[in-house]
């Protein structure tokens, strides 16, 4: 269904150095990084898409996270949530409800939400049973 998702973000560094360890802690793959474009891709080794990008704007203007959007992150295991959680508060994430059962969604939905240093609004989620 979906080819990329695209985060825009204001310092390529920071941002990079947040998302490395969250996404390779939820079996991503560097496919590329270019500080001077700037922007970094991830994607799953089982597939070519799709890939998780973050950037500067295209335009050129500072990047601006969205009111009401959010990117939620599939984890196979509800350990790899509380992981997720854990790197993104150690790498400046700020926290938007930590990990714990939502069952407002389904019984077995697990979910953590944060933001990256930027302001973008992420969750990491696990729909199986413990």
């Amino acid at each position: 269904m979906l080819s990329h998702v695209y985060i825009g973000i204001g310092d390529f560094q920071r941002a990079f150095d947040f998302y490395s360890p969250l996404l390779k802690g939820l079996g991503l793959h560097l496919k590329f990084s270019d500080a001077s474009h700037p922007w970094a891709g991830w994607v799953s080794p089982a597939a070519p898409r799709p890939l998780f990008i973050i950037g500067g704007a295209f335009d050129g203007q500072p990047a601006r996270p969205g009111h009401g959007q959010m990117i939620a992150l599939l984890a196979e295991t509800r350990a790899d949530v509380d992981q997720a959680y854990a790197t993104a508060m150690a790498n400046g994430g700020t926290c938007e409800g930590p990990p714990g059962l939502r069952a407002q969604y389904h019984a077995d939905y697990y979910g953590a939400y944060f933001r990256d240093p930027d302001g973008n609004k992420l969750c990491v989620c696990c729909h199986r049973a413990e």
